[in-house]
């Protein structure tokens, strides 16, 4: 079946962060005065929390045994993160094209608030026909209801509509598991390549082979 819509994940995908999240954390957590805490430990609470409104969930779990503001915290780390935040060279140009062609999905993790603070900072609040954020849904990624919830909003079936994104479990395994076919975005450092992905793309050649990905569908 031909292609008519195209969906991303956002983080590490199609916008990164100029200086690492570790350090990120590490300096939105001394703007507070609050303990440190590793990155590894942010994560595990972060997955505890894909439905979360906001990441104070996630730092109340992470300072559950001190007294810690967790709405302080939250706040400065989202100016950290967003203060950093800048696209993958040439997908602002890409978004807009594939969007002649394609009907333009958004499928993220994460707090609503962080995450739609993100496509503020970015400018991309209007950037997709359909843009999800797991925090305003009953699942996160890889639920298959999380995936459900996206082609819903997009108004295609999986058999139609590519899921592209970094992560093997949550965006390659997730949209896989639904029935989608996914794309894997690779970097240095990153998730090896999925076999489960029909097409791996390296992520600073993004918005040139991309396109050209999905016209050989």
């Amino acid at each position: 079946m031909d292609t008519a819509a195209v969906a991303f994940d956002l983080d590490d995908t199609l916008a990164v962060t100029r200086i690492d999240r570790a350090t990120l954390l590490a300096e939105a957590l001394r703007d507070v005065d609050a303990p440190q805490r590793s990155r590894e430990a942010y994560l595990q609470a972060h997955a505890e929390n894909l439905t979360a409104r906001s990441r104070e969930p996630v730092f109340e779990r992470l300072f559950e045994d001190e007294n810690v503001d967790a709405a302080a915290v939250a706040a400065a780390y989202r100016d950290r993160v967003n203060a950093a935040l800048e696209p993958v060279p040439g997908v602002e140009r890409m978004l807009a094209d594939l969007r002649e062609r394609y009907r333009l999905g958004l499928l993220t993790n994460g707090p609503v608030v962080a995450q739609r603070s993100k496509l503020e900072a970015l400018g991309w609040v209007d950037a997709f026909d359909a843009a999800l954020v797991t925090g305003e849904l009953a699942a996160g990624k890889p639920e298959p209801a999380a995936f459900e919830s996206l082609l819903a909003e997009l108004g295609t079936d999986a058999s139609e509509t590519v899921f592209v994104g970094n992560d093997v479990t949550a965006d390659v395994g997730g949209a896989v598991a639904a029935g989608i076919d996914a794309v894997q975005v690779c970097y240095p450092g990153g998730p090896s390549r999925d076999p489960d992905a029909f097409a791996h793309v390296e992520r600073d050649e993004l918005a040139a082979e991309l396109p050209r990905i999905l016209a050989a569908r």
